[in-house]
């Protein structure tokens, strides 16, 4: 069996390839040729039936990914099956199964049947989670034990996992003569720097990479390659342990490709907005254009609460300057576990910025609906302008008609709309 990069490096454009093309309005060569360069990934386990496949990456229309799952706090799948309709109702193009509390097997084989999306995860969480589950310290997770569930969450169909492989000795180092502020956010990060520190040994994820090549190939797993040392506030970000990590990342995405593994580079984070569009530049100058994944941007520590328009805000600028991923932020990013309602809020704000990003790139039909509910308000025409817009529903409860039934009640007979087409008349 041969991965979807084997396929566009032989030459062959699969039927997933031809989705793609299909979804994105271009032509299957393109992105055969695309997947053959490693610059966009199709994330899709061969024993998972996706339903919506998807492409991400140069020249695509920027995704959107929903981070749901259990923790020991709050373990309910009938929750979880809300907040995933939340999610696809928004219209997300992924999802990622973070859970931490419960039977983990079974809440990914629960994501697994529900999504008819792509679905992610991080494999450490389900060993760290299992050894909480025995009393056991995380310095007892074997290699053998990470590698045998990394296996396990692959078999059983997740289509693309999150490896934090870009920890390592030396990058530890640079951890240490850094002053930051949070030294390390990332639930995933922080448990392989807790067990190399304890254990004095190296991330078995860095030092058997060919191993995981190995499991990731024979499921053709896309490796999103985790960002461990991302920052976790403004005032950390762009510093050596997190540019040290990019390289390593960088360097280990070509193995991948060499391997015919598909991979994608994680990104920060929490980040200054003068700051967003370098670092994005980076990354791809870094990594031949490989397609990254980055969790909003943050822009500012302070929007607790309202996370989602602060993500919305650095995704937009993200995703403008080339992000191909956006993974949403919710109202209860740094509060707690999100609702169904911080989901879709989440989402939609993830949305908007991947939208106002693509017209920034210029992505192929990205214009075009803007065109058009923009004809729909010049000729007042309200059900059009529901149908065009991101949350249609929204819009339906939100639109107060004057008594003309035409205009809205902001401007009634003083409606700009109507008075200027007195003056202009449409030419169309």
């Amino acid at each position: 069996m041969s991965t979807q990069l084997e396929m566009a490096m032989a030459g062959i454009i699969s039927g997933e390839m031809r989705k793609v093309a299909d979804d994105e309005g271009l032509a299957p060569e393109t992105i055969r040729d695309l997947v053959a360069h490693g610059k966009v990934v199709i994330p899709k386990n061969v024993n998972h039936d996706i339903r919506r496949i998807k492409g991400i990456g140069k020249g695509l229309s920027t995704k959107v990914n929903t981070n749901l799952g259990t923790s020991d706090e709050c373990c309910d799948l009938e929750l979880e099956g809300r907040k995933l309709n939340a999610a696809l109702d928004a219209g997300t193009d992924s999802i990622m199964d973070l859970s931490t509390g419960g039977d983990l097997d079974s809440a990914r084989a629960f994501f697994l049947e529900k999504s008819p999306i792509m679905v992610g995860a991080v494999p450490i969480y389900a060993v760290a989670s299992e050894l909480a589950r025995e009393d056991r310290p995380l310095e007892d997770l074997s290699v053998e034990r990470l590698f045998s569930s990394i296996e396990k969450q692959c078999r059983q169909g997740v289509d693309y996992i999150t490896v934090h492989c870009g920890i390592n000795r030396q990058s530890m180092e640079f951890l240490r003569g850094v002053e930051r502020i949070m030294p390390c956010v990332s639930r995933g990060g922080s448990i392989l720097l807790y067990w190399m520190e304890k254990t004095r040994q190296e991330n078995p994820l860095y030092e058997y990479f060919d191993d995981l090549l190995q499991i990731a190939k024979r499921y053709d797993v896309v490796l999103s390659l985790g960002d461990g040392f991302r920052p976790g506030a403004i005032a950390d970000a762009i510093d050596e342990p997190q540019l040290a990590e990019l390289m390593v990342l960088a360097h280990l995405a070509r193995r991948a490709n060499d391997w015919g593994v598909q991979a994608m580079i994680e990104g920060p984070g929490h980040v200054p907005i003068e700051h967003i569009k370098p670092h994005v530049e980076l990354e791809k100058r870094l990594t031949d254009e490989a397609p990254f994944y980055v969790l909003g941007p943050l822009p500012t520590d302070i929007a607790a609460g309202y996370d989602h328009i602060s993500g919305a805000i650095g995704g937009a600028i993200a995703a403008s300057a080339g992000a191909d991923f956006l993974c949403d932020v919710t109202p209860a990013e740094h509060l707690g576990l999100p609702d169904e309602n911080d989901i879709y809020l989440g989402v939609i704000a993830s949305k908007l910025a991947a939208h106002v990003g693509d017209l920034a790139k210029d992505v192929k039909g990205a214009r075009d609906r803007d065109r058009r509910i923009s004809l729909a308000r010049r000729n007042l025409d309200w059900e059009s302008m529901i149908a065009e817009a991101l949350d249609p529903e929204l819009v339906r409860i939100k639109s107060h008609l004057a008594s003309d039934r035409e205009a809205c009640t902001m401007c009634g007979k003083l409606c700009a709309v109507k008075l200027s087409r007195q003056v202009l008349p449409s030419r169309e």
